[in-house]
């Protein structure tokens, strides 16, 4: 399925939400390029994530008629790659999309991009050789390439401040800063319901309005809100909402990792965990989780996971001894401990849910369904879930598997469902499921021919009678 985020994206400045200020001043410093006047070689676009600020750089390249050249600095972060892309693209001439020559003299310009410019590499990590230095200054590198640059330059970041701080210092007045703000919900419901017209959904206003509330500004979130509802389905109800519900938690977690993991003001990390309501212990197997996908440098990462040990050991005592006194040192531990723990700065990465959660969410589905399987048998059988269990059910899976007929016959005495079937088939036997499904069918079909027959006689030998009895 397509990502509405990406085929609903402005194609040119007069579709972009909200931040019209900002859209003006991103016009008049093109302008000025144009006209070769430019005070500023690159802006600076800076504010929350999701509210449109890589979306203004394209569409702006569009309206110009300029050629992007985008780069991620999540994928590159270091000087050798910047220089590599971004100042090369920002010293040369460009080409037009059949590979002719423009030259800059007569309009021709690229638009080089550079999004989440404040993640960078800034030092070398222990370990490292002299060899890696070219890993080194990637903020250095954006500042070479902003003083010698031919083409407009845009650096997107969601905090300018992280940008411009040490040897990013030069940028303030290198480049000029626009700040984008979230735009009014009202804003994102009109594009919700412009979407939902174009799909051909029809959806309560009380839906569209919830997500646009919910999204705080962040516009790609309501959008994808808005998909994750919506797919395969024509009619959208209030009902659909509680899909979110989970979600929801979700990125009150998400953000709470962003703090522990990005900064190292423990004050703020321990007033957001508090508002986030989560036992310690899933916050725990939240962090162990995503620790060694964030702390690269493997000082760091032992430093964490001694942070860890000492949260879990806290949280063993509070528990085996009910001494709840222990419970905040626990969580300071696996918090501001494993945030102070870090002596570098990572880029964003995206955190994953505990892998130990999913597999205990497995192991109970398949309790579940074992249970009502038992329950089944029993029935039929008429003696205890216990004894079902501990007597009869390796034997009816042996029979099951291994012949075809019984199976049959089970599926329609037990009525059983495609999951249950799975489970008794288990992954070695699941050819013989669309054999089973087949042949039950054909059995269905069989009975259901034979009862319409009975009907059909019935009824005349019931005229017969009737004229008869005439």
């Amino acid at each position: 399925m397509e990502d509405w985020t990406e085929k609903y994206r402005p194609n040119t400045l007069d579709d972009i939400v909200g931040n019209d200020k900002a859209i003006f001043e991103l016009r008049k410093w093109a302008n000025s390029w144009n006209e070769k006047k430019a005070d500023y070689k690159a802006i600076i676009l800076s504010g929350s994530a999701g509210i449109g600020k890589t979306s203004c750089a394209l569409a702006l390249a569009k309206d110009y008629g300029w050629t992007a050249v985008e780069l991620n600095t999540s994928d590159a972060r270091n000087a050798k790659k910047i220089d590599a892309v971004a100042t090369t693209g920002a010293v040369n001439e460009t080409f037009s999309d059949d590979g002719s020559f423009i030259s800059s003299v007569k309009g021709g310009r690229k638009l080089i991009i550079l999004d989440e410019a404040d993640n960078l590499y800034e030092r070398i990590t222990q370990g490292e050789s002299e060899s890696d230095l070219s890993d080194r200054g990637g903020k250095k590198a954006i500042v070479d390439t902003v003083k010698i640059t031919n083409q407009p330059i845009v650096l997107i970041v969601n905090d300018y401040y992280k940008l411009i701080k040490g040897s990013g210092e030069d940028l303030k007045t290198l480049c000029k800063q626009i700040k984008f703000y979230n735009p009014y919900s009202n804003m994102i419901f009109n594009l919700l319901k412009k979407i939902c017209l174009t799909e051909g959904i029809n959806v309560d206003i009380k839906v569209l309005k919830n997500i646009s509330d919910r999204c705080k500004g962040d516009i790609r979130s309501a959008i994808n809100d808005l998909q994750s509802i919506s797919m395969n389905k024509r009619q959208i109800d209030t009902e659909s909402l509680k899909v979110l519900g989970y979600r929801d938690r979700e990125k009150d977690i998400f953000s709470s990792l962003r703090e522990i993991f990005k900064t190292k003001d423990v004050k703020n990390i321990k007033e957001t965990l508090m508002h986030l309501d989560l036992d310690p212990n899933l916050v725990l197997l939240w962090v162990n989780e995503n620790l060694p996908r964030e702390y690269v440098d493997i000082n760091d990462l032992v430093n964490g996971y001694e942070m860890l040990s000492k949260s879990d050991i806290f949280l063993g005592r509070t528990f085996k001894n009910q001494n709840y006194g222990m419970w905040s040192y626990a969580c300071d531990m696996m918090n501001g401990g494993v945030a102070t723990s870090k002596s570098h700065n990572y880029p964003n990465n995206r955190y994953n849910f505990p892998s130990y959660l999913r597999q205990r969410k497995s192991s109970k589905n398949k309790t579940d369904i074992r249970k009502t399987i038992v329950k089944k048998i029993s029935k039929i059988c008429h003696n205890s879930n216990n004894k079902t269990k501990d007597q009869f059910l390796s034997y009816f899976i042996h029979m099951f598997r291994n012949n075809t007929l019984f199976a049959i016959k089970m599926k329609k005495q037990l009525d059983l469902t495609d999951i249950e079937i799975k489970y008794l088939l288990g992954k070695g036997y699941n050819h013989k499921l669309k054999e089973i499904t087949i042949s039950s069918k054909q059995e269905k079909n069989k009975t259901l021919k034979k009862e319409i027959k009975e009907k059909v006689e019935t009824k005349e030998k019931e005229i017969q009678q009737s004229l008869l009895d005439f």
